[in-house]
């Protein structure tokens, strides 16, 4: 990619805007400005050009040559086809940064665990004695580690449906797929929009890459080898049973006493460790790795166990199929805390399971009587406002030898920043209810 006199427009003022910035500039742009729709945005590098409460009119004032967008920000709306009116391309700051990336590339997607395997494939290969950085939609943006000297030997790419949306060229040398379920419906208006654009990971892919796949997942024809791995069947690679990950009818790591013993985390396992034998990483490295790793928060960590229940944040689970996992992974009676922003989902798929391990679900936020009506016919459920209130209400209901699951199956910005600043807020209030 030539960037030499070229004006480039950065639509998004946040880290990867940024970042993406920087790189353009580094690599020879005559010319560089971030522009932001929203009118309180600010730019934290004062020595980058930047508009805030940028309209369709500054856009066709800039002229650009070339369009970076955001994860955030949509190609197709009209304000982003304004800064590309005089025929400029629209790329991600993922597809810019890939063009000048000299580091191996292991890209991950999925609708659930991406950060978690993400996060592990980082630790493995570091502790097996390489450098690595976690990057894409969680650590850094890709245009920072490639602006890195020396640039670190693996780039371990969290990547979602947003980012592979403007990708062209890029092409990961090991893919990883973990699973796919309905999401991010605000955003997309059909299912298959969503589909198509997690699919492109494996775009302009050939046989001398890896797709890493999750057992039973419809995909359509690629052209990377295929390695599969499954909690739920025995094909594939790698397979879980027993607190163990198998492979060929032997054990190949046991996972009881580790972080990752739970069914979800052990897909994540199966996962990271495929992508590292990928690349050459022996597998006691891999096992190694793996013992020693801690996952990142929010995602079914314990808080508390007291009088014989055990409290878990899950504030991470945005969708159904997050939920519908920690839920399935659990073997005591479960107490389910969910609710928050409504993205259009249909929550009826996991009434099921919650009819067979649920004493009861305490629903809160904007979903709440959406959440009640669904629940109900199947199990016991109370309405309340807010964490707090879901708190106290599950300390009422549960019983020794029960989880109290905090999964809440949707977003959180109905009532927070975000899934930390809500998981925070579940563990304020159990640590209040518990007087810990």
């Amino acid at each position: 990619m030539n960037l030499n006199g070229k004006k480039i427009a950065i639509l998004g003022a946040g880290r990867s805007g940024l970042g993406a910035a920087h790189l353009a500039l580094a690599k020879g742009a005559a010319e560089v400005c971030i522009f932001d729709a929203n009118p309180k945005a600010f730019c934290s590098d004062a020595q980058i050009p930047f508009v805030a409460g940028a309209t369709e009119e500054h856009a066709h004032e800039y002229k650009a040559d070339l369009v970076v967008i955001s994860p955030g920000i949509e190609a197709d709306i009209p304000w982003t086809l304004a800064f590309a009116c005089a025929g400029a391309p629209v790329i991600g700051e993922t597809e810019l940064a890939f063009a000048y990336c000299t580091s191996r590339i292991i890209a991950i997607t999925g609708t659930n665990g991406k950060t978690t395997t993400t996060a592990l494939i980082e630790h493995i290969l570091t502790h097996a004695g390489h450098s690595a950085k976690a990057c894409g939609n969680y650590g850094f943006p890709l245009s920072e580690v490639v602006l890195m000297d020396p640039a670190p030997e693996f780039a371990v790419l969290e990547i979602s449906s947003f980012q592979l949306e403007t990708v062209v060229n890029f092409k990961p040398e090991v893919a990883v797929w973990l699973n796919f379920a309905p999401d991010h419906m605000d955003r997309y208006k059909r299912v298959d929009d969503y589909y198509n654009a997690k699919c492109r990971i494996f775009e302009n892919m050939g046989r001398e890459q890896i797709a890493i796949v999750r057992e039973g997942e419809k995909l359509p024809p690629i052209k990377p080898r295929r390695v599969g791995f499954s909690s739920v069947v025995s094909s594939g690679q790698l397979y879980y049973a027993d607190g163990c990950i198998m492979e060929g009818g032997h054990p190949l790591m046991k996972l009881r006493g580790t972080t990752m013993e739970q069914a979800h985390n052990a897909e994540n396992t199966m996962a990271a460790t495929l992508a590292c034998r990928a690349v050459g990483i022996p597998a006691e490295a891999v096992a190694e790795g793996v013992r020693s790793f801690n996952p990142p928060g929010h995602r079914c960590e314990t808080v508390a166990e007291m009088d014989g229940i055990l409290w878990l944040n899950d504030s991470k689970s945005t969708n159904l199929h997050s939920t519908e996992a920690a839920v399935r992974s659990q073997t005591r009676p479960i107490v389910l805390i969910a609710g928050g922003k409504d993205k259009g989902l249909d929550y009826t798929a996991i009434n099921p399971m919650l009819q067979d391990k649920a004493r009861c679900c305490i629903v809160f936020g904007q979903i709440k009587e959406q959440l009640r009506a669904t629940f109900s016919p199947v199990c016991p459920t109370h309405v309340v406002d807010t964490v707090e209130e879901a708190v106290a209400e599950a300390a009422r209901q549960a019983q020794r030898g029960d989880v109290v699951l905090f999964s809440p199956g949707t977003s959180s910005f109905d009532q927070f920043t975000g899934y930390v600043q809500r998981g925070e807020c579940f563990r304020a209030a159990v640590a209040k209810t518990l007087n810990l």
